[in-house]
C-alpha cells in the first residue's frame, strides 16, 4: 500500500517555479515588484520540480545566460545609465543618469555611483561604497579595482581655492584595492587632476587629497594620510598613520615609517622615520624584495654612506659630495646610483621642498 502511494504522489508531483537571483545578495525578485524601467534585467522561469539527486544546473545557467543582469528592485538606476553585461546591483543601490559601468560589475547593498562617473570592468563596490559626485568634471575608474566599505571616492576637493562650477577630475588605474573608509578626492582646478596608477594597496581609512599623483605598485597601510599635490612614485611602502605634508614627493622603492610626519622629500630607495621625518639610511629590505641585485646594493650602500654620512661633513659640502659621487668611475656606471643622485638633485630643484633631515651617525 506505501509503495503504491508513493508511486501515485511521484506521478502527481507537481512544478513550481524556482526565483533566479544573483547568489551574492540572496534576494530572488519578485515579478509583482520590479521596477519599470528596468523589468527586462529581471526574470522568473518555470522548472521541473528537482529531486535531490536531480541536476538542474545546466537550466539555471541557460537561464541566467539569457539574462546575464541582476538588479535588485529596491535599486535605484536611472534609465539613462549605461550597464554593461553580467553586472550585478544589490539593494538600495543608486546608479546616476550619466554613470557607465563596464561588464561584470558587482554592486553591493547600500553602494552608490553619481555624477560622471565611468568605471571599468569587474570592480566591487563594497556596502556603503560611494564613488564620483554630481560636479562638473568627471571620476574614472579602470579594471578589476575593489571599492571597499564606505570608502568615498571621487567627491569634492577639501581646498578652499575650489571655485563651485570648476571641472575636477579623478582618474585610477587598474587593479587596485582601496580598502575601508578611505576617501579620494578630485582636483582643485580644471588644470590638473587626482591620479592613481595601477596594483595599489590603499589600506583602511587612508585620504588621499586633491590633485595628488600616486604611481604603482605602492603599498599604504592604514591612516597614511597626502596632502594635496603630493607626488608618489612606485613600489613605495607606507606604514600606520603617517601625514605628508602638500607637494611632497616620496620617491620610488622608499620606506615611511610608522607615525611619521613627512615635511619634505624622500628620496628614491631610502627610508624616514620621525614626527620629523628623518634619513634613517637606505630601505635595503624594500630593494631586496624587489629584485635588485646585491652589486646595486651594495653600490647604493656606499653611494649613500659619501653623501650622507661623511667623516667630516665640515670639510665638504653637500654638493660636493653628490658631485664626487657622480665622478667616481665605479658608482658612476651604476643606473640606481645614478638615479638617486637624480632623485636629489631633482628635491632642490624650484618650487620643491628639499629633502628631509639626515643626521651623521655610522651604518645604513
Amino acid at each position: 500500500m506505501a509503495a503504491a502511494t508513493t508511486s501515485i504522489l511521484l506521478k502527481l508531483k507537481p512544478k513550481i517555479k524556482i526565483k533566479i537571483c544573483n547568489p551574492l545578495f540572496g534576494y530572488p525578485r519578485s515579478s509583482s515588484s520590479a521596477s519599470p524601467s528596468i523589468p527586462h534585467l529581471f526574470s522568473t522561469t518555470t522548472l521541473p520540480y528537482a529531486d535531490a539527486d536531480s541536476d538542474c544546473s545546466s537550466e539555471i545557467k541557460a537561464t541566467a545566460d539569457a539574462n546575464p543582469n541582476f538588479i535588485h528592485p529596491s535599486a535605484d538606476v536611472h534609465p539613462n545609465a549605461i550597464i554593461g553585461h553580467g553586472v550585478s546591483v544589490g539593494p538600495f543601490c543608486t546608479i546616476g543618469s550619466s554613470v557607465k559601468l563596464g561588464n561584470g560589475c558587482r554592486l553591493y547593498p547600500g553602494s552608490h555611483v553619481f555624477g560622471n562617473t565611468e568605471i571599468g570592468d569587474h570592480c566591487l563596490l563594497m556596502p556603503g561604497a560611494v564613488v564620483g559626485d554630481h560636479l562638473p568634471g568627471r571620476t574614472v575608474l579602470g579594471c578589476n579595482n575593489v571599492i571597499g566599505h564606505h570608502a568615498v571616492i571621487g567627491v569634492k576637493c577639501q581646498d578652499l581655492k575650489y571655485k563651485p562650477g570648476d571641472e575636477c577630475f579623478l582618474h585610477i588605474g587598474d587593479n587596485n584595492e582601496i580598502r575601508e573608509h578611505t576617501s579620494i578626492h578630485r582636483s582643485s582646478k580644471s588644470s590638473d587632476k587626482t591620479v592613481i596608477g595601477d596594483n595599489n594597496l590603499i589600506m583602511g581609512s587612508c585620504h588621499i587629497a586633491h590633485d595628488c599623483n600616486i604611481g604603482n605598485n605602492n603599498i599604504f597601510a592604514n591612516n597614511t594620510l597626502l596632502a594635496g599635490h603630493v607626488v608618489v612614485e612606485d613600489y613605495t611602502h607606507t606604514a600606520g598613520a603617517i601625514v605628508v605634508h602638500q607637494f611632497c614627493h616620496i620617491g620610488s622603492f622608499s620606506f615611511v615609517g610608522g607615525g611619521s610626519v613627512v615635511s619634505q622629500d624622500v628620496p628614491k630607495y631610502t627610508m624616514v622615520v620621525g614626527e620629523r621625518a628623518s634619513l634613517r639610511g637606505l630601505n635595503l629590505e624594500g630593494l631586496r624584495r624587489n629584485g635588485f641585485t646585491a652589486t646595486e646594493i651594495k653600490s647604493l650602500r656606499t653611494a649613500y654612506r659619501n653623501i650622507f654620512m661623511p667623516v667630516d661633513s665640515n670639510s665638504t659640502s653637500f654638493e660636493e659630495r653628490i658631485t664626487k659621487v657622480e665622478e667616481d668611475k665605479e658608482l658612476g656606471k651604476i643606473t640606481a646610483v645614478c638615479t638617486m643622485i637624480q632623485s636629489l638633485r631633482d628635491s632642490f630643484a624650484q618650487n620643491r621642498r628639499g629633502i628631509c633631515k639626515f643626521r651623521y651617525f655610522s651604518g645604513s
